[in-house]
């Protein structure tokens, strides 16, 4: 990531374990300060209505200094969510996951599902909308652009991950050669006043993504300078 100019980083549990001890997350914490990076958000985490076991999760994220838990909770969720929202200022953000096969989209797979669960609940309570899965609902009939969601969320956006994807061959693929436009993302970004953390995600070549994670900063990096 130093290599990038990566500055941020959302983290799940192969990164940090739900239930990290003091002495992890002291590593933890050293090793992002040694590269220069700051842990903002960690996920993707279920959340049911034991608020205890709730409040376990919220407590670890506090104490790991995170910003955001991006999240699938279930629909009975939301009271005791809105208590630990309140109680630690840490926004969750729903992550749609598009198709889950036999033909059928993720309980959360839009603006428009997340939006009436959470327009009654905490204002920390929002999405973290992921560009790839937007696209891929199109496999199942559901098009769906990426900049109107996010318009769709306002204020409620709280994280995005960013991700290219090639219905032809159901394959994550650099921006740009799916159907991602990225400087329409970020100008819709902006337009809602979006000040958190958006995560590069890239799921191809797993053993060595870093050249084509590279290529995908560049043409970040180019549209945030288009909308400058």
């Amino acid at each position: 990531m130093k290599e990038l100019g990566i500055q941020h980083a959302e983290f799940y549990q192969k990164h940090l374990p739900l239930g990290a001890t003091g002495r992890q997350l002291e590593a933890f914490r050293k090793l992002c300060a040694e590269y220069g990076v700051s842990a903002r958000a960690w996920g993707v985490q279920r959340f049911s209505k034991d608020h205890a076991a709730n409040q376990k999760i919220f407590a670890f994220a506090k104490e790991a200094g995170l910003k955001v838990l991006t999240a699938d909770p279930d629909p009975d969720s939301f009271d005791s969510l809105d208590k630990c929202c309140e109680e630690t200022g840490i926004a969750i953000a729903i992550h749609p996951h598009g198709p889950v096969g036999g033909g059928k989209l993720h309980r959360w797979f839009d603006a428009d599902s997340i939006l009436a669960a959470v327009s009654s609940h905490h204002r920390l309570i929002g999405s973290c909308l992921d560009t790839g899965h937007l696209i891929r609902s199109a496999q199942v009939g559901k098009k769906l652009d990426p900049a109107d969601q996010i318009r769709k969320m306002g204020k409620r956006n709280f994280a995005v991950h960013l991700k290219d994807h090639d219905n032809a061959t159901k394959e994550d693929v650099i921006f740009g050669k799916g159907v991602l436009d990225v400087p329409g993302v970020l100008k819709a970004l902006v337009d809602v006043g979006f000040t958190e953390m958006v995560s590069i995600e890239y799921e191809a070549k797993p053993q060595d993504p870093t050249g084509d994670v590279r290529e995908c900063v560049a043409i970040y990096n180019k549209a945030v300078k288009q909308l400058s």
